[in-house]
């Protein structure tokens, strides 16, 4: 009985004090901590240290830690209910860049609230997603608590860190360096997507990824093609030729050794993506209508949560600059992306790419390259007590069954987490797909804010539930 009562003084206080959730995220979009960009250094910092006095506010014991780049906002609450469990929250205040500038309809930093094209009030500014907007659901939802109870019913440690969106490169030496400050029996992340605007979802999945430069190089200088065509190795050629050669007319990639550790997705997988109702032609609708591709005998879902790609990103050389010039480069870069799956590791898979290249150049030339980031896949369980509880908690709020996806993009900190601190990470958000997180005109649903929240109020109070 405390207990339902607890919950629902909680998800009273929300509602009634949602005006004042909206005018705080507010406060926090209008900070530029863009971390990609020096000249908003200070931003970055002045975004951390807004966070951190917010979570001091409601009585939280943290602090500023210092990295090699903007400090990570740790803050502990730790609960005095018996046998509590250990949280860990992870988020990040850094947003995108938000040009091109004129693509957007109102200053990328000054948030407002507008009719949407279903005529629902959204949130309009950078970050308001992706992830000041996710990230406040949960603040919001540990506040309505505190008021409502004087406690969380959970021991919690939130991280933020100020890099995510540049790679996270000062993380893992933090988890590392404070692992017995960090040590949980789950961890959450919101910075996602839901299913649809009416079904929550938990990814279970997220493919890894590797990043590769390949550059190669012939002779010292440019040379005229009328002189030299036809009598040297032309980069350009020799880069195009080894590229296309990655995929077979199946589409599948012809490197050797790049399947070994990828494992077919189970029946039960398979038959729980069936029941989502994947829409196909929404699906590519809102990415502008490309022209599908892929792996042949497979469905889209599969492809983009459980099968490995190799795209090329990136690829130059020679004269760029107006008009033309008649002359073979000297030197030819592409990017490779590659997306992983199952046991592929980023070094077998870096290795293998880098035989590959050196398999199709002709004798002579230089080939060299540059790791520009990679992650390993992930992978959680469902179907243990805690997963049920939070399963639980979102049908609750939502009335619908949380669907169970997986996830095409990588999310280093989520591996970060298994390898350093041997916990698994429970992927829960409140965007929508068209949200435009990296575009300009970045929104967020009110009503999606609202109810994440409420979702967050009804997880911890679950998971602080003793029976």
């Amino acid at each position: 009985m405390a207990e339902r009562e607890a919950l629902a003084n909680s998800l009273h206080i929300a509602q009634s004090h949602h005006e004042d959730g909206i005018d705080r995220l507010f406060e926090f979009l209008r900070i530029a901590s863009v971390s990609s960009q020096k000249e908003r250094a200070h931003d970055c910092m002045e975004a951390a240290v807004w966070l951190l006095e917010e979570l001091i506010s409601i009585g939280f014991k943290g602090s500023l830690m210092e990295t090699t780049g903007f400090p990570i906002v740790l803050a502990k609450w730790p609960s005095t209910t018996l046998h509590a469990p250990h949280v860990l929250f992870y988020c990040h205040y850094d947003v995108q860049p938000a040009g091109p500038l004129e693509q957007w309809t109102s200053p990328p930093f000054d948030p407002h609230l507008e009719r949407g094209s279903t005529g629902k009030e959204q949130i309009v500014a950078r970050g308001a997603s992706d992830d000041k907007g996710q990230l406040m659901t949960f603040i919001e939802a540990c506040r309505s608590i505190i008021h409502a109870t004087g406690n969380l019913p959970v021991n919690l440690t939130i991280v933020a860190e100020g890099e995510e969106e540049v790679g996270s490169p000062s993380l893992s030496a933090f988890l590392s360096k404070h692992a017995s400050l960090l040590r949980s029996d789950v961890a959450f992340v919101c910075d996602g997507e839901m299913w649809d605007p009416v079904t929550p979802a938990i990814a279970t999945s997220l493919r890894g990824i590797l990043s590769e430069e390949v550059t190669i190089t012939g002779a010292e200088a440019d040379l005229h093609s009328g002189l030299y065509g036809g009598a040297v190795a032309n980069p350009l050629n020799i880069l195009s030729k080894l590229l296309a050669s990655m995929h077979d007319g199946d589409l599948r990639v012809t490197i050797p050794g790049f399947y070994e550790q990828v494992a077919e997705p189970g029946k039960d997988r398979l038959e729980t993506w069936n029941k989502l109702e994947f829409d196909e032609d929404d699906f590519f609708a809102e990415a502008g209508r490309p022209v599908k591709f892929g792996e042949s005998q497979r469905t889209t879902l599969e492809r983009i949560w459980a099968r490995p790609t190799a795209d090329i990103v990136s690829i130059s050389g020679g004269y760029t600059a107006e008009n033309f010039r008649t002359s073979i480069p000297s030197q030819a870069k592409a990017i490779v992306s590659f997306r992983l799956v199952g046991d592929q590791s980023p070094a077998t898979i870096r290795q293998a790419f880098q035989n590959f290249c050196c398999s199709h150049l002709p004798v002579g030339m230089q080939v060299s390259y540059k790791s520009l980031g990679e992650a390993m896949p992930y992978a959680t369980t469902s179907g243990t007590p805690l997963f049920d509880k939070v399963e639980r908690a979102l049908q609750d709020e939502w009335l619908k069954k949380p669907a169970l996806i997986g996830s095409g993009g990588s999310i280093p900190a989520v591996v970060t987490f298994k390898e350093i601190l041997g916990i698994d990470a429970l992927l829960i958000g409140f965007g929508l797909v068209d949200d435009g997180a990296h575009s300009p005109n970045e929104k967020l649903a009110c009503e999606n804010y609202k109810r994440g929240i409420r979702s967050w109020i009804r997880i911890i109070m679950a998971l602080g539930e003793t029976a």
